[in-house]
């Protein structure tokens, strides 16, 4: 800053440019705490100014001029250089959920969890451009951890545990590029250049919070006219920041209706003092009326609670959840009687936890200025002046693969930081896996998991390096983006029940064949390449067409299945008979006399050449014929030896190839049952499908 010889130290210039006036201040700093030496407020004549943010850069350039020019008499020297702030109401806030998967169980160790809240900060950036609906560059200038989810559930602390899935909700807060670059061109415009940039809630904390208090979990509620700014720190960091659109001009409003005044009469009602008996004002009609403190106060109650607990509520949002253990209060609204108690009935805080802080923090602030006295409203402007000696908010330049990126440096950069302002999404960074596969088998749903790629290959000023690396000022950063792995495959034949095999009495032999599978409705081999969102079903039956062409059989004659007729359609299931009478006509088949078991495939044939014997059908058993209830109604099965439970679907006529619920239940006597299980004369069978 500009050195001078009048004073001991050089100067700092320092400017809050507000939406009603425009502060500038200009002092020093000495072991004896701050000085300030020169002091000047413009109040804006147009709404150049609304909510925080330059709206005309010109009219803002030539007030900006006029109070560098004010502040140069009193010190008689040029002022070239400019510490500013942005207004806590322009900053964005969002809440992004960041999530990560591993392939297997695994330990969570810090550099997963600080992945995990990065997911989140550009979760909640993309959340906040697709609100907006503009593609603006936002700087992250805080986050903090509201929830941690460990494999779906809330957890606080993730590191060291064994976890298939972390999550978390990250609350975010970013500043537009937008005002950022109109301070800037308001500035030069002025003939200014700006030295240093910080925010507002960090400014007035530089003041009311000392650096020591910061281990603590407190909280900064800077009162002003047309909103409430709201900074939270923790562990020595500041962790969320937020703003109310509602302050002091909401009481100012009311009392203007209700007692006919202008606006400044209103402001000096408003800050009636307790200890005065009446006060006397005059209306817009020029009547003279007296009011009491009580009358006032009753008066305004209600709009204050409103504001105390919108203030309230957004402390515990940005907190995490819960309420913050102390709250200083600055700013001009924040000096109305009766605010602070309000504040701390809202967060359920004693009195004593929620305190103005104004002249009683400004012990080390030497002012030097007639007519300027220790005031709340101080608080800001010298604490932008303050940042200065710190400097560790202010704007830094990196470079990302050969590119010049501006960050805003909140103290904790990481390369990631870098990344995301660089415009690489979060799936360029971290390791992305390919597409997972998801079918259903017999209805149950499955899932395959995609490859992991490879992550990020990251160099900082030519080290290796990740993607938690801390960054800082002109570091030159490569990052190769991650790579997809592939996608999840699977054929039928890989799945554990296509290995499954069914057989049949063919002729007196056994005959062993593979299950086949019907994908959607149509029957695939083992070499299927399942695509997403399949339907799989491992049918337990044959019919009687499948077998024969399995075989590579035609038979002559009538062909029947446990003793009765059959058709081409007719279903075959585990152990059932299936005889001919005729004799069998061979398509490309070798004869086959062993008696034993055996497995047919493709081209391969065991059945017997002779007919069925007269002797061996005099041997069948006893045809029987049982009646059982399923589903409340009664039916009779006949015509065979025994009867097993899977009968009792063609029976009824119950379609089990269209899923209805998640699971189809099967019962025997109240009895969970298997398909192959013996039905006996006045069973009672229940099937339904469970939802």
């Amino acid at each position: 800053m500009t050195a001078l010889t009048k004073y001991p130290q050089s100067l700092v210039f320092g400017l809050d440019i507000g939406t009603r006036s425009i502060v500038g201040t200009v002092g020093y700093q000495d072991v004896e705490g701050f000085h300030v030496v020169a002091q000047c407020v413009k109040l804006h004549e147009t709404r150049a100014m609304m909510d925080g943010q330059i709206h005309d850069i010109g009219t803002v350039a030539e007030e900006i001029r006029y109070v560098k020019s004010e502040l140069e008499l009193q010190i008689e020297r040029n002022l070239t250089e400019v510490c500013i702030a942005a207004a806590g109401r322009v900053l964005k806030t969002a809440v992004g959920v960041g999530e990560y998967e591993f392939h297997d169980q695994t330990v969570v160790n810090l550099e997963y969890i600080h992945s995990l809240e990065m997911m989140g900060v550009e979760k909640a950036h993309e959340q906040i451009v697709e609100e907006l609906g503009t593609e603006e560059k936002y700087y992250c200038v805080g986050y903090t951890v509201i929830k941690y989810y460990l494999n779906g559930y809330e957890i606080s602390n993730l590191e060291g545990h064994k976890a298939r899935n972390i999550s978390g909700d990250v609350l975010a807060t970013f500043l537009p590029e937008e005002v950022v670059d109109g301070l800037y061109a308001a500035v030069e415009q002025a003939g200014l250049t700006v030295s240093n940039l910080t925010l507002e809630p960090i400014a007035a904390m530089n003041v009311a919070i000392p650096q020591n208090y910061r281990l603590l979990n407190i909280c900064l509620v800077d009162v002003g006219a047309g909103t409430s700014d709201i900074c939270v720190t923790k562990d020595g960091s500041v962790i969320g920041y937020g703003m109310i659109p509602s302050a002091g001009d909401e009481i100012t409003e009311l009392i203007i209706k209700e007692y006919l005044v202008d606006f400044d009469t209103a402001e000096k009602i408003k800050m009636i003092s307790p200890k005065r008996k009446t006060m006397t004002y005059k209306d817009i009609m020029g009547i003279s009326h007296n009011i009491t403190p009580d009358a006032v106060y009753k008066l305004v109650a209600g709009v204050m609670k409103d504001i105390t607990r919108s203030v309230a509520e957004k402390i515990i949002e940005l907190n995490g959840g819960k309420p913050v253990s102390a709250v200083f209060v600055v700013g001009g609204g924040g000096k109305l009687p009766g605010f602070t108690k309000s504040l701390a009935k809202q967060l359920n805080l004693p009195e004593e936890r929620v305190a103005l802080r104004g002249e009683e923090v400004m012990q080390n602030i030497h002012i030097h200025v007639e007519h300027v006295k220790k005031d709340p409203l101080l608080v800001t402007p010298i604490g932008i002046c303050l940042n200065y000696y710190d400097q560790k908010n202010n704007f830094i330049f990196v470079l990302v693969n050969q590119e010049r990126i501006k960050l805003y440096n909140n103290d904790r950069l990481t390369v990631f930081d870098a990344a995301m302002q660089f415009g690489l999404k979060n799936e360029s960074v971290f390791p992305k896996r390919g597409r997972d596969l998801h079918y259903t088998v017999d209805g149950k749903q499955r899932f395959l998991r995609g490859h992991q790629g490879d992550a990020a290959v990251i160099s900082v000023n030519e080290h290796d390096a990740s993607i938690n690396t801390p960054i800082e000022a002109n570091d030159q950063i490569l990052i190769q983006e991650s790579t997809q792995g592939e996608d999840a495959e699977l054929t039928l034949g890989q799945i554990p029940e296509f290995t499954n095999t069914i057989s049949f009495r063919v002729n007196n032999k056994m005959i062993t064949c593979p299950k086949f599978a019907s994908v959607n409705g149509r029957l695939e081999s083992e070499y299927y390449q399942i695509q997403d969102q399949d339907q799989i079903r491992m049918l337990n039956y044959y019919t009687l067409e499948q077998l024969l062409t399995f075989m590579d059989l035609a038979p002559e004659g009538r062909i029947y299945v446990n003793r009765e007729p059959a058709e081409a359609d007719t279903k075959i299931y585990e152990n059932f008979k299936i005889t001919w009478s005729e004799q069998l006509q061979y398509q490309d088949l070798d004869a086959e006399t062993d008696s034993e078991p055996s497995v047919v495939s493709d081209k391969t044939d065991t059945a017997s050449e002779t007919p069925v014997s007269q002797k061996e059908a005099d041997e069948q058993p006893v045809l029987n014929t049982i009646v059982v209830t399923a589903n409340q109604k009664t039916y009779t099965l006949s015509g065979k030896d025994r009867y097993v439970f899977v009968e009792i679907f063609d029976v009824m006529g119950f379609d089990t190839s269209k899923v209805q619920g998640t699971e189809l239940v099967l019962l025997l006597n109240d009895k969970k049952a298997e398909h192959f299980d013996e039905l006996h004369n006045g069973d009672n069978i229940k099937i339904f499908w469970r939802s």
